[in-house]
């Protein structure tokens, strides 16, 4: 395959995969730093700010937090462990709500950012690399609340790890929020400019498979020509794997939401209202572009 080619399905190791993803992280991270969607600085100097997408997290999380409904602070004295946080502008959000935050990714280069930017708003925010498979020993600890949210399980094989670490590190009667992009928008093929059309596979994919692609760009503004690792790997799962691999790691379902919004414009047809992407009609009302759960370790 060239650089730059499209998605197409390759077989490849996991491992050999997850560092090619993280080399391609680690520099988004410089790009995404930079940029205007993320606007560190002035997240930093508004202490009362937290991110679109933890305001949206927390519409749907809130009911589910014992004494949260009338709170400013609804994670007050709770450990909160924060998975695939990036470049930590969601863990700090997290942690203005009142959360102790423990923040974990793959990317040295996105954690050395999201280090510098709870320093600089005065949050202490504990931060550890790992694969998100292999967080639970690498964290050493357990949690009341443990979040997840917005472009993270793509860039997983193992489900059924991921759910294992999630169980791993809660502690009993401990929550667990997941949100992302629904596995349907997954499947539509993103060059089509004028309709919503199947492109990709809705099913899991054997074991050492994986979709790849080298495009060089991101989802923000900024100078992409600092991503030089340009290779992707991505695998889908659809919504059986999800709740199934959450439920025999032995976590309780609570909530399930399907929604119309998304953070980012995943589709060229996708159009922007109040801060987020929608399908324009007559397609809104007939493909999810997100899916949502609350679940609880017994």
């Amino acid at each position: 395959m060239t650089e730059l080619d499209p998605l197409s399905e390759t077989t490849i190791a996991p491992a050999d995969a997850y560092a090619a993803n993280r080399a391609n992280w680690d520099d988004r991270a410089t790009v995404h730093a930079a940029s205007r969607a993320y606007d560190l600085d002035g997240l930093v100097a508004d202490p009362s700010r937290i991110s679109s997408v933890i305001a949206d997290d927390l519409e749907l999380l809130r009911p589910h937090l014992p004494g949260a409904a009338d709170s400013d602070r609804p994670l007050a004295g709770l450990d909160v462990c924060h998975l695939q946080c990036h470049i930590g502008t969601d863990t700090l959000s997290l942690a203005r709500l009142g959360g102790h935050l423990t923040g974990v990714d793959l990317s040295p280069q996105s954690l050395a950012i999201a280090r510098d930017v709870a320093a600089r708003a005065g949050m202490d925010i504990r931060y550890v690399e790992a694969e998100v498979t292999a967080a639970a020993p690498a964290v050493a600890a357990t949690f009341d609340h443990v979040h997840t949210s917005i472009g993270t399980i793509c860039w997983l094989q193992d489900l059924t790890g991921w759910a294992r670490t999630v169980a791993d590190l809660l502690r009993p009667g401990g929550t667990f929020f997941f949100r992302d992009q629904h596995p349907i928008l997954a499947t539509l093929d993103d060059t089509v400019s004028d309709a919503v059309v199947p492109g990709y596979r809705y099913f899991a994919m054997p074991p050492g498979h994986a979709w790849t692609y080298a495009d060089g760009i991101t989802y923000t503004d900024g100078d992409t020509s600092q991503i030089c690792a340009r290779r992707n790997y991505e695998w889908p799962h659809p919504v059986a794997e999800v709740l199934q691999a959450l439920l025999d790691a032995g976590l309780e379902l609570v909530a399930i939401g399907e929604h119309d919004r998304l953070p980012w414009q995943a589709l060229p047809l996708m159009v922007a209202e109040d801060g987020a992407f929608v399908l324009p009609s007559p397609w809104r009302d007939r493909v999810p572009l997100a899916m949502s759960l609350v679940a609880r370790k017994r």
